[in-house]
């Protein structure tokens, strides 16, 4: 299984941003995906999850500038980012909770990250 994040790059302050994330491989269904980021020195966080329903969380942080989203049919998750500002920098991670084809159980897979930085 990989999980293939873009989407990526330099920002300016109130700018706007998409994330994308795609889960490959023998996946049977994907439960919860979600998003995390790091930025220097700190620790990684939680972002956004989405569940297989479509039910959503969001870090109390966010203000509601982020809205997380899924394609169930494709097993891609996005992330809508407006009105970034300067602490929005970081690396960002997709999450995905996955059971594989002939497996009876859930794992979670990160993908790689991707840089955003939002920078005037």
């Amino acid at each position: 299984v990989q999980l293939q994040a873009f989407g990526g790059r330099l920002v300016q302050p109130r700018g706007t941003l998409r994330l994308s994330c795609a889960a490959s491989g023998s996946i049977m269904i994907i439960s919860d995906m979600g998003w995390y980021r790091q930025a220097p020195g700190k620790q990684r966080e939680l972002v956004a999850n989405i569940f297989i329903g479509g039910s959503t969380n969001y870090a109390d942080s966010l203000e509601g500038r982020f809205t997380i989203s899924r394609d169930n049919a494709k097993n891609t998750v996005s992330l809508q980012m407006n009105s970034l500002k300067s602490e929005d920098t970081a690396v960002y991670y997709c999450k995905a909770n996955i059971r594989l084809t002939g497996s009876s159980t859930f794992r979670h897979y990160w993908g790689q990250g991707t840089q955003v930085t939002v920078s005037s």
